[in-house]
Order: C-alpha cells, then sequence, then structure tokens
C-alpha cells in the first residue's frame, strides 16, 4: 500500500557532472581509479547510472567529466557525504588538478533522459535541436490561443511572461516526456 498522499509528488530524479583534469603522465592510473571507483558506487542505494567523458585523443585536453543521476536530492546528498566518495576524493587528490567543479544539471539535457535509463548519454545537439524545434512549434501556437483570452488586456510583458511560462510547463511537464519516449529509438 502506497503511503502517500495524493498531495504528494515523488522525488524527481537529479544529476549532476563532475569535471576533472587528470595531471599529464597519470591518465592511465586515474582511469584505474576511476573504474574501480564507479564499480564500487554503482552498488549504493539510489543510483540511477553514471557516464564518464573521456577527453578526445589528440585534443591536448585533459579534462574528464563524470555524470551521475540519483533518484532525488536525498541520496545524492547521501552519496556525497558517503565514506566511499571521500576515499574516492583523497585517492585522486594527487592525481587531479585543482578541485573538482560541480554542477547540476536541469534544463533541456534533462528532457533526454528516459526514466529508468542507467547510462546518462545525451543525444547528439542536432538531434536535441530537430525534437526541441518539434515539441515548441505547436506548443507556441497552443500557449497563446489559449491564454489569449484572459491575458489580452495586460501590458505586452506581461503577456510575453505568461506565454513563456505556459511554454516552458508544457514543454517540461507534458510534451517532451513524451516525444522522448516516443522518439527514444531515434535519439
Amino acid at each position: 500500500m502506497n503511503n502517500r498522499t495524493s498531495a504528494e509528488k515523488p522525488a524527481e530524479p537529479v544529476a549532476v557532472l563532475t569535471l576533472r583534469t587528470v595531471k599529464p603522465g597519470l591518465e592511465e592510473r586515474f582511469e584505474a581509479e576511476l573504474h574501480d571507483f564507479i564499480s564500487r558506487s554503482l552498488e549504493t542505494e539510489g543510483q540511477l547510472g553514471v557516464s564518464v567523458m573521456r577527453p578526445v585523443n589528440g585534443s591536448g585536453s585533459r579534462e574528464y567529466g563524470i555524470l551521475r543521476r540519483f533518484m532525488n536530492k536525498t541520496y545524492r546528498d547521501r552519496f556525497y557525504e558517503s565514506p566511499l566518495f571521500h576515499q574516492w576524493e583523497t585517492a585522486v587528490a594527487p592525481l587531479t588538478e585543482g578541485e573538482p567543479k560541480r554542477q547540476k544539471l536541469t534544463g533541456l539535457e534533462t528532457w533526454f533522459v528516459s526514466p529508468g535509463q542507467r547510462a546518462v548519454i545525451p543525444p547528439p545537439p542536432w538531434k536535441m535541436a530537430i525534437v526541441t524545434a518539434l515539441a515548441v512549434w505547436p506548443v507556441s501556437i497552443l500557449v497563446p490561443w489559449l491564454l489569449n483570452p484572459f491575458i489580452s488586456n495586460l501590458p505586452f510583458s506581461l503577456q510575453a511572461l505568461l506565454i513563456a511560462v505556459g511554454i516552458v510547463i508544457l514543454l517540461t511537464w507534458a510534451v517532451m516526456p513524451v516525444l522522448v519516449r516516443i522518439l527514444k529509438p531515434w535519439l
């Protein structure tokens, strides 16, 4: 039986991107530590997956991106406060330059991750642009048409704000999740 009240919504998944720059010549040791850490960390509760973006060969970059998804903020916070994570930070500190850079991911890239998907690999930007345009076009016609009777007497800037909010709400919670599910094989 579900103890949740009808007013409560399930917590949204969260994603965190961590960027680490590896010291020259230590890439192989970093890779070994990273592989071991990922293997152990995927066992922790609340994980939805992890992807690693390695520097392109010949680019001269030594920056690695580690993208993690969690079931919710609570699991994310537990993970980053865990002994396992602190052991990893201690192990790779001598192998990397400076402090890691972390950012929460929100916006377009979160539309393109299907629920329950283990690996977080966004589609190419051109595919995201096509799907977004397919979604925005009808919504940008529908929202002004629906809102016009209620907002036509308001100042233009307020009308534009309300239309923008309506478009974003429909895209985020209705249109994009459906389109991503439908177009998943292509994406």
